[in-house]
This record gives structure tokens, C-alpha cells and sequence, in this order.
């Protein structure tokens, strides 16, 4: 059996990306798909790709769930490359960790913004920030029930006790 931890958190990002993707200054986020290099002439899988409206532009979801490393600059300049290949406006890396110094150097200059969201994510329960913003959803589940205890007293003594 191969772990899928990746799989679920590519969906879990692109799922939660959606759902700020006003913050982000986009329509919305849609799912993993290939993008055309227009100068390569290859075709690039993406884990996300961020619209806005009227096709005005689109914005490349990266997602890398590294739970012992941040992304260094290496990563981020292959990023870069698919943002240019393809024309996409921007760049979005989502990570457990974030960025090494170099990677946030490559992230300013080629704008690409860093999103961290822990690792075992949940479309309910997560913590994610960027861009000085934290975003946090948990469930917590409630149990509520009714009990009623009647007892007939009579000089002191229990002559009928009912529970329910």
C-alpha cells in the first residue's frame, strides 16, 4: 500500500485555497491540471491553478508536503521557471514548513507568495498562513443528551422512582 499523505494534502490546499481565494486576489482555485509551456513547448502538470475572471490571468499552485525541510531556493526557482514558461501571473507554494532564506529571496523576486498549512490538514481542521494572516478551522465534536430521574416520596420513603 503507497502513502497518499501527498495526494490528500495537494486536495486539502487547493481545497482551502479556493475558499480564501479573494485574499489572494483570485476568482477561485481549481485542481490539479497540466499547463503548455510557451516557450519550452512541454506541458507541466500543476497541483493547482488560481483564475480570475474573464481568463485575465492564472496563478500556478505548487504544493510540497516536506514535513522535515523547508523549500530551498532550488525548488522555488523551478516554480519560477513554470511561472514563466507558461505565462501564469504568479506563484503560489504551499508547505508545512515554508522557505529557506534563499527560496524567500526567489519568492519576492518572482512573486511567488508562500502559504504554510500543516501537515495533516483536513478540510475542517487546519491552520494555514500567509501574507500575515492565520486561518484556522477545527471541529469538535458535541455530545448532548436528556436523562429525567422522578421519584415519589411519600412519609420519607421511595414508592416509585422513574428514569428516563
Amino acid at each position: 500500500m503507497t502513502d497518499k499523505k501527498w495526494e490528500s494534502y495537494e486536495e486539502v490546499a487547493v481545497y482551502l485555497l479556493n475558499e480564501f481565494a479573494k485574499e489572494f486576489g483570485l476568482d477561485g482555485v481549481e485542481n490539479k491540471q497540466s499547463a503548455e509551456g510557451k516557450k519550452s513547448g512541454t506541458n507541466w502538470e500543476i497541483d493547482g491553478k488560481g483564475f480570475k475572471k474573464n481568463n485575465e490571468g492564472f496563478v500556478i499552485v505548487e504544493c510540497r508536503r516536506y514535513t522535515t525541510s523547508k523549500q530551498n531556493q532550488e525548488k522555488l526557482g523551478a516554480l519560477a521557471y513554470r511561472i514563466y514558461d507558461t505565462g501564469a501571473e504568479a506563484g503560489i507554494i504551499v508547505s508545512p514548513l515554508g522557505l529557506q532564506s534563499g527560496a524567500e529571496l526567489v519568492a519576492d523576486a518572482e512573486n511567488i507568495v508562500s502559504v504554510k498549512l500543516t501537515s495533516d490538514s483536513t478540510t475542517k481542521n487546519y491552520m494555514m498562513s500567509f501574507l500575515n494572516k492565520v486561518m484556522v478551522g477545527i471541529t469538535e465534536q458535541v455530545s448532548v443528551s436528556d436523562s429525567v430521574h422522578i421519584q415519589v416520596i411519600r412519609n420519607g420513603k421511595v414508592i416509585n422512582e422513574i428514569k428516563a
